[in-house]
């Protein structure tokens, strides 16, 4: 490596796909506005290790050992891939660990295991995206509960360690949910070139209809914690908004399912980013109205 290699070219940064991470923001969000007392700078610090480095950091690395030629999520044409990718996403990495001890040494570990699961998940010897099951589990995890419980330790400055409850746990099993609910849409598209690559991805084993099913109960699922949540805490008005702000989504899912159901050519990338990104924004607006008004 020289340090020509560390500077990102432009398809590097494309790869990176920084606004991605604002799909990941509603989990973000969620541990925020359950924080009571919460902190500017580590919550800006928090917000940056995370959305502008180790998202970015996993989707270049993944992205190097994909060498996509078709679609991916919001790279219509993806650029060939280079090696600056590589180092690059390393380096954001490296760097979001570093600044995770200015957290705590539990934070900066958590990014740590964070980018572990990533490598394990796309480089060719472990490849975890092969497997349907442990890479639909890594996902629903790690960009899920994880994301939730490492955040609202940090936020709240505790140890993640030392204050689990069923409140908790079931806060962090409702980001789990919805990740794991658009988790197989964002895969129904690419079902060909998985299939030439060898990843046998959970949307490619449980087939179009039953990726969308799938889907569908587990944000159903998510709907049910979330009522158990709320109501547990006698706030059901928050429960109520987030049936308000899940409505839209509900009816271009079913609207998306009924034009696939007629042919699988619906199961597009046009298709899977408008789901995409009407779910997402439904979700920030959700979790962002929580973080502001609490």
């Amino acid at each position: 490596m020289n340090l020509k290699q560390l500077i990102p070219t432009p398809s590097a940064w494309a790869h990176l796909r920084f606004v991605f991470s604002v799909f990941l923001l509603p989990v973000y969000l969620f541990a925020f506005s359950q924080v009571h007392d919460v902190h500017f700078w580590p919550a800006v610090l928090v917000f940056l290790i995370w959305h502008l480095l180790a998202f970015p950091a996993s989707n270049g690395y993944n992205s190097y050992f994909d060498r996509d030629e078709e679609s991916i999520a919001l790279l219509a044409k993806p650029p060939e891939v280079d090696i600056s990718l590589y180092y690059f996403s390393i380096l954001l990495e490296a760097v979001a660990f570093l600044l995770g001890f200015l957290i705590s040494w539990e934070f900066a570990f958590a990014v740590l295991l964070y980018g572990i699961m990533s490598k394990l998940y796309s480089h060719s010897t472990t490849r975890l995206k092969k497997y349907p099951i442990i890479s639909f589990l890594t996902v629903f995890f790690f960009q899920g509960a994880f994301i939730y419980y490492t955040t609202y330790s940090a936020l709240a400055g505790l140890s993640l360690f030392r204050h689990w409850g069923v409140g908790f746990a079931v806060a962090g099993g409702i980001c789990s949910c919805l990740i794991g609910a658009s988790y197989p849409l964002t895969q129904v598209y690419q079902h060909a070139e998985d299939s030439r690559r060898g990843d046998r991805t959970i949307s490619l084993l449980l087939g179009y209809k039953g990726s969308f099913i799938f889907s569908g109960v587990l944000f159903a699922l998510g709907i049910a914690l979330s009522y158990y949540y709320w109501h547990s805490a006698g706030r059901m008005l928050h429960f109520y908004f987030f049936l308000l702000c899940a409505l839209p989504i509900f009816l271009f899912f079913n609207y998306w399912f009924y034009k696939v159901g007629q042919s699988t050519k619906n199961a597009d990338y046009k298709n899977a980013m408008r789901m995409n990104f009407l779910s997402s924004g439904c979700m920030l607006l959700y979790f962002g109205v929580l973080a502001i008004f609490g």
